[in-house]
């Protein structure tokens, strides 16, 4: 009996490229993952930071509706020409302002309610051409 002599060549250079692929396929995915779970962490903190200021916010109209509005002038808010009360709380770089001004009822009406973050610019990159000559 003769015995034919199998060619691996093309063989295991395809098996080859194909290990490339697919590890390189799963460093990618890897990478992708981490960058994924990093932005989510980060959103979640966020979405906390929001949720604890709108508590605030809301304590803070439930005190209010439990006081006298002749006393508002005793408090140590600030009020504007317009006579509208303004008050900001902050937490971890972010600020909600209220604005609020005395009803003829005796309580109050919300004139404004916002949520604001500071934004830096990041410089760690350096100079980076500005697309200007």
């Amino acid at each position: 009996m003769k015995q034919t002599p199998i060619k691996l060549g093309p063989l295991a250079l395809l098996l080859t490229v194909i290990s490339i692929c697919l590890t390189t396929l799963a460093i990618l995915t890897f990478t992708t993952a981490r960058a994924d779970l990093r932005l989510a962490e980060k959103y979640a903190q966020t979405v906390e930071t929001r949720y604890a200021l709108e508590r605030q916010g809301q304590e803070f109209l439930r005190e209010l509706s439990e006081t006298d509005p002749a006393d508002y002038g005793l408090m140590d808010w600030q009020r504007d020409a317009a006579g509208i009360y303004r008050i900001a709380f902050e937490q971890d770089g972010a600020t909600l302002k209220i604005g609020f001004r005395p009803d003829r009822e005796g309580g109050y009406s919300v004139v404004s309610w916002r949520q604001e973050k500071g934004w830096e610019e990041d410089d760690s990159l350096g100079t980076l051409w500005d697309g200007g000559f």
